[in-house]
């Protein structure tokens, strides 16, 4: 009895053999009953642990799930240089995944920069391609004024295709960039997998004449004043810094007061500065555009008439504008009867800024358009 008594009390846990009150209560306990207690006690410390060990095994056995894991935040590197196209460094800036989609910008003059942040969501689907003309932007300024043509940018267009390794692209012009995609479709057309024609023109006349009525348009006492400073040379004035732009006073009438009910209308940029939007390319302005304002176009851009050539065009072509475009949509309109099977968009409460004015349908528009789901 002695010698199971003391094996029991050692299968007990160490914490009950150390406490005195349990060894108090096993001194006044008989002989039997402390063999009985001390039994039990035993028992239920080899269920308590069984139990125990059980619970474990189960638990190993159906482990808990563990909480979903987040998502990796998407990255989208980007990557910048020049590739040197018939002798001129033209600036390059690509970001995104997927098939290429070039785009040129407007002015003529300007650069990429106006673009961005609103295209940005296109990268998700497209490889975007954004390029500075020549004369423009980053891009190479030429000391000859008479080499910014529209054919001499299609050749730099078609050569940053081929440095950059790019094999059919979709290509995307806006404004006067629409001018010079349509002149690459004219020429290149079998390295294009579709064409996007963004508040565009396809003849200098017809555009012309719609500027001619957005003058008649305007209150008289704007459209004399426009009248007066254009009558009087618009170069030449103020400040020897100034004498080769515009006066800041025509910017302000021509392209504030005149032009920005055309350019926005849902989303009017709060940022939009007539006289910052001055900064570009003047010698290349004034070479393609003109000097005598900007309700008459008689620089070299005289040469964009297009439209009885568009019908050669046998690309998937998207045609987009605002209805209360710059380009007026009678532009557009034209465009899309000579090019078979062309698709056109007018994007309401929107001026020329189409992606601005209604960033979302244009970005989907385009989307669906590149990938094929339209």
């Amino acid at each position: 009895m002695e010698t199971r008594e003391f094996s029991l009390c050692h299968r007990l846990p160490r914490y009950l053999r150390s406490r005195p009150g349990a060894f108090a209560l096993n001194n006044m306990l008989s002989a039997p009953l402390r063999s009985t207690f001390l039994y039990i006690l035993a028992l239920l410390t080899v269920l308590v642990s069984g139990a125990a060990s059980f619970a474990q095994a189960a638990k190993a056995a159906h482990p808990a799930p563990k909480p979903a894991a987040e998502p990796v935040p998407s990255v989208y590197p980007a990557h910048e240089g020049f590739v040197e196209a018939n002798g001129v460094m033209i600036y390059y800036y690509t970001l995104g995944r997927g098939k290429p989609l070039l785009i040129v910008h407007g002015g003529p003059g300007a650069s990429h920069d106006y673009f961005l942040p609103y295209l940005l969501p296109l990268a998700r689907h497209n490889h975007l391609v954004f390029i500075d003309e020549r004369g423009s932007g980053r891009s190479q300024k030429l000391e000859d004024a008479s080499k910014y043509t529209v054919e001499n940018m299609v050749e730099d267009v078609e050569a940053v295709r081929r440095g950059l390794n790019l094999s059919k692209i979709s290509l995307l012009g806006h404004s006067y960039g629409g001018a010079l995609a349509q002149a690459y479709a004219l020429k290149y057309q079998k390295n294009l997998s579709h064409l996007i024609l963004a508040s565009t023109w396809s003849s200098t006349k017809e555009l012309n004449r719609v500027f001619a009525q957005m003058k008649e348009k305007m209150p008289a006492e704007l459209r004399d004043r426009i009248n007066k400073m254009e009558a009087d040379g618009l170069f030449g004035h103020g400040q020897d810094y100034e004498k080769n732009r515009y006066t800041n006073d025509y910017m302000i009438a021509a392209w504030g007061e005149g032009y920005f009910p055309y350019l926005y209308q849902n989303r009017p940029d709060p940022n939009y500065d007539p006289v910052a939007a001055g900064n570009m390319s003047w010698d290349l302005y004034r070479e393609m555009w003109g000097s005598h304002g900007e309700y008459i176009v008689d620089g070299n851009l005289k040469s964009v008439e297009y439209t009885a050539r568009l019908s050669s065009i046998q690309v998937p072509t998207l045609i987009l504008v605002g209805d209360h475009d710059e380009c007026a949509p009678p532009l557009s309109e034209t465009m899309h009867a000579k090019i078979s099977g062309s698709k056109l968009v007018f994007l309401p409460k929107a001026g020329h800024m189409t992606f601005v004015d209604d960033t979302g349908m244009f970005l989907r528009t385009v989307d669906r358009f590149v990938s094929g789901k339209e």
